[in-house]
């Protein structure tokens, strides 16, 4: 048996190394954290970023600096940020791109699941599908059979292929058996401006952009893409509720941290972003922006980030699509 003297030096031995473990997020944080962004500012992801950043800067009194680093789809701003300091002052503002980009990318030099950690999911962008008033189809059902008389006539732009707002196009070929044509741009802008024109019919548009020219009556909204009505246009039923029942599809940002990062650091972080972003000032600044706040805890962003990676992978595999 020990001796009691021997024995007690041991357990004192362990509690305090066990200690640090426990006291890494006392004092957290004690100067600014930096948020990556792999996206322009002014995007939609951006503003998210930006009103993650102000906010948990003024709860913790230490500044939240956001650091733009767009490229390749948000693969640019991904592989920096994995390779930042495990250490809690250093987080990434991921977006729908990064479930799609391992089917699209299979030799990327991060992976979005192993190489960081969730912290929490952000705010969800609803896929609104749009039409030119020319097109017939005053529904979804309307469009659907429509489609199906005239398979591959119908055409919808998208913000480029491999997009949020491409994928929302090919699964709704998949689930509701049509055959529409996809007409890739670059960017959003330019997607909706050949819509507006008539050059194609229909778009899966991002809320920012289809919000403003859906209330100056430029384009007739058939449906939401979310499994739920939105807040942003209440009236509007869903895609899934028109005829194409279990469909689902919206763009999203949310945040994680470098694999390593302390757990008790991570449960912070999460605990208060769900504090601020529940704020009446930002939930209207991201209902501004046509975002909807969603913060969840780390481990419904990391079952949600999972499921989408599982069925993204799935549309890109069976549609066949390349990334530009």
């Amino acid at each position: 048996m020990a001796h009691p003297t021997r024995r007690r030096i041991v357990l004192a031995t362990s509690a305090l190394a066990a200690l640090p473990a426990f006291a890494q997020g006392a004092g957290y944080p004690n100067r600014p954290v930096k948020f990556t962004v792999p996206f322009p500012a002014g995007g939609p992801v951006d503003v998210t970023a930006r009103a993650m950043a102000q906010k948990l800067g003024e709860l913790w009194g230490q500044p939240g600096i956001v650091d733009n680093r767009a490229g390749a789809g948000g693969i640019v701003g991904a592989e920096i940020a994995a390779k930042q300091p495990a250490d809690g002052y250093n987080l990434f503002v991921c977006a729908i791109h990064h479930s799609v980009l391992p089917a699209l990318r299979p030799g990327l030099t991060y992976d979005i699941e192993k190489d960081f950690v969730p912290v929490s999911f952000g705010a969800m962008f609803p896929i609104i599908l749009v039409a030119h008033p020319s097109l017939p189809a005053k529904n979804v059902a309307e469009l659907v059979a429509l489609a199906k008389k005239e398979p591959s006539k119908i055409a919808f732009s998208s913000s480029g292929n491999g997009g949020g707002t491409h994928l929302a196009g090919e699964l709704f070929n998949m689930q509701a058996g049509v055959q529409l044509q996809h007409i890739p741009y670059k960017g959003s802008a330019p997607a909706m401006t050949d819509l507006l024109g008539g050059q194609v019919q229909l778009m899966f548009a991002d809320a920012p952009t289809a919000l403003p020219q859906i209330r100056a009556g430029k384009v007739r909204a058939l449906g939401v893409a979310s499994a739920q009505r939105s807040a942003l246009l209440p009236e509007l039923p869903t895609i899934a509720a028109s005829g194409v029942p279990g469909y689902e599809a919206y763009s999203w940002a949310g945040l994680v941290a470098p694999k390593g990062t302390p757990p008790d650091i991570v449960a912070k972080i999460s605990a208060d972003l769900q504090k601020v972003m529940t704020q009446p000032d930002v939930k209207q600044r991201l209902f501004d922006a046509g975002a909807e706040a969603m913060p969840t805890t780390p481990e419904k962003f990391a079952q949600m980030l999972r499921s989408e990676i599982e069925k993204w992978g799935k549309v890109v595999k069976t549609a066949n699509i390349k990334m530009d």
